[in-house]
């Protein structure tokens, strides 16, 4: 029998995000809406340790860290 899980967590911390997440949905302002969505392919999905150690890791950042308004 194989499962399928699907989880939402808000996550604060953005690098977080990148390390724990399959797909980041980055959202407007109130009355929130969906901006942007992100799915995130690492190279090394074992942990989240070794997910920042990717060298996508950087790049999900800078491109996330972008659309972000840091003003919400």
């Amino acid at each position: 029998m194989f499962f399928v899980y699907k989880i939402v967590l808000s996550i604060k911390p953005m690098t977080e995000a990148i390390s724990m997440a399959d797909r980041i949905i980055i959202l407007s302002k109130r009355p929130a809406t969906i901006k942007k969505v992100y799915d995130v392919n690492l190279t090394d999905k074992s942990t989240p340790i070794n997910n920042r150690k990717a060298k996508e890791f950087a790049y999900y950042y800078e491109l996330i860290w972008k659309e972000i308004d840091y003003h919400v």
